[in-house]
């Protein structure tokens, strides 16, 4: 629909959008209108994995000007809480998150946000990879849960977008050995492009107690740490299953609103289990680590589409044909 273009207020910028990655979440909006207690009641605009270049500066702004290019944190939190204060925002009670229900997103043509949570991309990263900031910061938050670091046996459930951007991080952090599962094999295929060490397709016939000694055979040792991207109750048993005494999972998949855990196991082995919701002050590691080479995030984005193709786009990104899905947002010239 047209809208009017959105004025930046006090400490804010309006930015003209360019790149906007599709996210599994606005999928999900998109499709069955809420996601647990993120419920589509009125008329919301999708997209927060998202880049664009500012075009004008609301009162106060000093850490950005006009032409900068830049990739937006999709928060925007009250910064005076305990949360806030204690670097754990993405925890602050007080949130907006964008194309989060009731808040609306940045996939149009000119979006306004606060400029505290607008980072500028150096001239060698693109609009594409400015966009995939937010996808990789899931992982690279998991990552830090669970503390990941050199020479770390991983294991990742799930090979979706952010199975892979969780893949493409663990590598950065020195990860030894990364193994990950899933049910489709071309999926896997493309893991290990990516970097994966060792991969596993899943079976009908494989039982989660069974298949985690396997894993740990095939990695030369069981991982240190197992990020849970499926949402799937087989792999968060086989999260459990696998991972090592005194090692750590992290939940990031959501599937059903109940999934049960075999807690004799879970207690026994001494496993911490975090959850790992979205991520914190990860967009200036991540534009560095993009800027140096140490991640290549390219490989993943597969299709690219106009902002009037985006019926088309989203009809891609729920097919499942694509690992990540951009819509360039920018007006052509004529």
């Amino acid at each position: 629909e047209d809208r009017g273009i959105p004025e930046p207020g006090p400490g804010e910028v309006q930015i003209s959008m360019q790149k906007v990655g599709i996210c599994g979440s606005d999928v999900k909006y998109w499709t069955a209108g809420a996601i647990g207690d993120f419920i589509v009641k009125g008329p919301i605009l999708l997209g927060h994995e998202a880049s664009g270049i500012v075009t004008k500066l609301g009162p106060n702004v000093k850490n950005l000007k006009v032409g900068d290019r830049v990739a937006m944190d999709p928060h925007i939190t009250c910064r005076s809480c305990e949360f806030c204060k204690s670097g754990r925002y993405n925890m602050c009670p007080d949130l907006f998150f964008l194309a989060t229900p009731p808040d609306s997103g940045a996939l149009a043509r000119f979006h306004v946000h606060a400029a505290d949570f607008v980072f500028k991309l150096p001239d060698n990263v693109s609009f594409e990879e400015g966009a995939c900031v937010e996808p990789l910061s899931v992982g690279l938050n998991a990552c830090r849960r669970v503390g990941v670091t050199m020479g770390n046996h991983v294991l990742i459930t799930g090979a979706g977008p952010i199975g892979l951007c969780s893949l493409l991080v663990a590598k950065a952090y020195g990860a030894a050995a990364i193994c990950i599962t899933d049910i489709d094999a071309k999926r896997l295929e493309f893991a290990k492009s990516l970097g994966a060490t060792h991969t596993y397709l899943i079976g009908k016939d494989d039982k989660p107690e069974e298949l985690g000694h396997k894993i740990g055979q095939l990695m030369g040792g069981p991982p240190h740490q197992t990020i849970e991207c499926s949402g799937a109750q087989f792999s968060v048993d086989l999260a459990v299953y696998a991972t090592r005494h005194a090692g750590a999972v992290g939940i990031i998949g959501h599937g059903p609103p109940r999934v049960s855990f075999p807690i004799v196991t879970t207690v026994a082995k001494e496993l911490d289990i975090k959850g790992c919701f979205r991520y914190v002050n990860t967009w200036p590691t991540l534009i560095e680590m993009i800027s140096a080479g140490q991640i290549n995030v390219k490989p993943i984005i597969t299709h690219n589409f106009t902002i009037e193709e985006t019926l088309q786009a989203f009809e891609t990104a729920k097919s499942g044909a694509g690992i990540k899905v951009m819509i360039d947002c920018a007006k052509k010239m004529a």
